[in-house]
């Protein structure tokens, strides 16, 4: 059982290394669903010496106001033999042989991190305490409740203890150490106020009655002791403490264990119960009732890191795999995320994903209702007709409607087909690039790399601009081909009626009468409405053909290209990924590191009895 002790102690180590101990993370952390016994207590209530006592060396800062200002996880590691020494996680490999250097690094750490501004944090402390005389057992000291802020601190420090206290205390797998000083009403005591507020039945509350040797005379402790002033899941147990002269004294830890057993054996009042008294007697049943809470706690441990190894993983897999190191692997990692983009580009077109069918919508609903806004019978009014139609005689008349007439009267409808037929180009453009930008959003790759997304979107952008032109050269010449030759079947089959032609008698403005300029209007109409109806069909044909199927097929082909001349340090510019990014991969590889090695650690260990 011991077995497990140790292995929440080197997991809570590398969860402290790993900065996965409850703060900022999304993620539930290993380190709140380890049981740990948290110690709580006001000020001057003897914390300090309990812990000490537990230990049985002097190793804890002293002095007025607040001197504890991190939570210090406290180790407790029971050798067989050999010299008691001490261990920073942060000084790794060090041993400290001597406890009052070991007491200046806790005081210069907190410095370290808080300033000396006697500041806060909730960044913890580990140390490990290897020594034959003690239990294994994980204490976390935090700092003592108190109501008055000393100089040089804030105001809100009262609060921010507090609330730091608490977010300990308060997770279900905290077991509360709740110290109170005997010669105080239970009823001010810090440490049951804030216990009883969090764990309202006792059920996680261990209590503590320190300084039962400085009541005043003709009173004890025995109501509290047995439970009955304040009653607890747990018996209260109750140590007496080194004087403040023995402490000065520097009185060895082991007299003073032994002067406590022989208060409590030798004072009637508390004779009864000397055998659960004492700081020997309160690490051993700590000790005890961690491994009992541990080993009910396993199979709960196993399924979070197991689900959490999951989360881990997929985590990891969307951000994507760190760089190559060679030139080859950058090279081939760059055209690899790029065929990615590109597939994806595709898939859109294909209706394999969302996006492509606004093409089809251009063509089926947005063109052919631009050509009917076009309104050719306004290009077609009397006086329209009339004026092209006489100015094409020249200086003689005609004797019929002049073949020219006709084709300035086509060409002045058939010119304004080309607004909408530019339109078209560039509204199939304008989709094309929004599936360009959101293919590069769905590219979870292109994430990583925000230099290689700023350039392979240039790059597609820069050829479908190149494919836009040629669109919009070859649709603009379906346009002038059909002005500058017309279909000769069409006219062939007007009825030729040299009677209704002009009368070259009549003045150069009144040649031709208005029933025949009205039959030109309705033949030139017919005709540009027959052309339209070409065009409905053959400029799509010609979007599709110069853009869309241009961007399937060679989208990147210039960037690739460009690619190929590229040098190492340039493809690896490419790859220049979000220094975000990177430390977050990292992080969480260390973070799946730590789990994988608890989740095959725990199962090594969980039943070893």
């Amino acid at each position: 059982m011991e077995n497990l002790i140790q292995l929440v102690n080197k997991i809570q180590r590398a969860c402290t290394a790993l900065g996965d101990h409850g703060e900022e993370s999304a993620m539930p952390t290993l380190w709140d669903a380890l049981p740990s016994i948290a110690v709580v207590g006001g000020q001057s209530s003897g914390k300090s010496s309990v812990l000490e006592s537990i230990v049985g060396k002097d190793f804890l800062p002293r002095g007025s106001g607040i001197v504890t200002r991190r939570p210090l996880v406290l180790q407790l590691h029971k050798i067989d033999e050999g010299r008691e020494y001490a261990e920073f996680m942060h000084l790794p490999r060090k041993k400290f042989t001597d406890f009052a250097a070991a007491r200046q690094e806790i005081a210069d750490e907190t410095d370290r991190e808080t300033g000396r501004a006697k500041g806060i944090s909730s960044v913890p402390i580990h140390l490990s305490i290897y020594s034959p005389h003690v239990v294994n057992l994980t204490l976390v000291d935090l700092p003592g409740l108190t109501k008055v802020a000393v100089e040089g601190q804030p105001d809100s420090i009262v609060q921010d203890i507090e609330n730091m206290v608490r977010s300990f205390i308060e997770k279900p797998n905290c077991i509360i150490l709740a110290i109170s000083p005997a010669n105080q009403d239970l009823a001010t005591s810090d440490a049951i106020k804030i216990s009883r507020e969090v764990d309202p039945k006792g059920e996680r509350t261990f209590g503590v009655l320190t300084k039962i040797d400085l009541m005043d005379k003709g009173t004890d402790a025995v109501d509290i002791l047995e439970g009955r002033a304040y009653k607890l899941n747990f018996p209260w147990i109750g140590v007496v403490n080194r004087s403040q002269a023995d402490i000065n004294k520097n009185v060895d830890m082991i007299a003073a264990r032994r002067r406590e057993n022989e208060y409590f054996a030798n004072t009637p009042e508390y004779r009864h119960m000397a055998s659960r008294m004492g700081s020997v007697h309160l690490g051993k049943v700590l000790s005890k009732h961690l491994e009992t809470v541990i080993k009910s706690r396993i199979p709960g441990l196993q399924s979070l890191i197991s689900k959490t190894i999951i989360e881990l993983e997929t985590e990891l897999s969307r951000i994507g795999k760190p760089i190559a190191v060679d030139t080859g692997g950058k090279l081939y990692m760059v055209m690899e995320i790029c065929r990615t983009f590109d597939q994806i580009f595709k898939d859109h077109l294909d209706g394999i994903r969302p996006g492509g069918e606004k093409i089809y919508q251009v063509f089926d609903n947005q063109f052919p209702a631009s050509l009917k806004r076009l309104q050719f019978d306004k290009h077609l009014s009397m006086d329209t007709v009339r004026k092209l139609i006489t100015e094409a005689d020249g200086y003689q008349p005609h004797l019929i409607a002049p073949e020219n007439g006709y084709r300035r009267l086509i060409e002045s409808c058939l010119v304004s087909i080309r607004g909408p037929a530019e339109a078209a180009v560039d509204t199939v453009h304008g989709i094309l690039k929004d599936l360009i930008q959101k293919s590069m959003n769905e590219t979870v790759e292109l994430k990583q790399y925000p230099t290689l997304r700023v350039e392979l979107g240039s790059a597609a952008v820069e050829s479908l601009e190149r494919m836009r032109e040629e669109s919009k050269k070859a649709t603009l010449l379906l346009v002038d081909m059909e002005s500058g030759y017309l279909t000769v079947e069409f006219f062939r089959k007007l009825p030729q009626d040299a009677e209704k032609g002009g009368n070259p008698t009549h003045s150069l403005f009144d040649r031709y009468n208005d029933a025949y300029l009205r039959r030109i209007a309705t033949t030139v109409l017919s005709y540009v409405n027959m052309i339209c109806g070409g065009l409905r069909h053959t400029i799509p044909k010609s979007v599709v053909y110069c853009q869309v199927r241009e961007a399937k097929r060679s989208l990147l082909d210039h960037f690739f290209t460009e690619l190929g001349k590229k040098e190492g340090k340039q493809l690896a510019s490419l790859l220049n990924e979000d220094p975000a990014v990177m430390q977050r991969r990292t992080n969480l590889s260390k973070r799946l590191e730590l789990y994988r090695s608890a989740q095959s650690e725990i199962e090594a260990v969980a039943w070893d009895k």
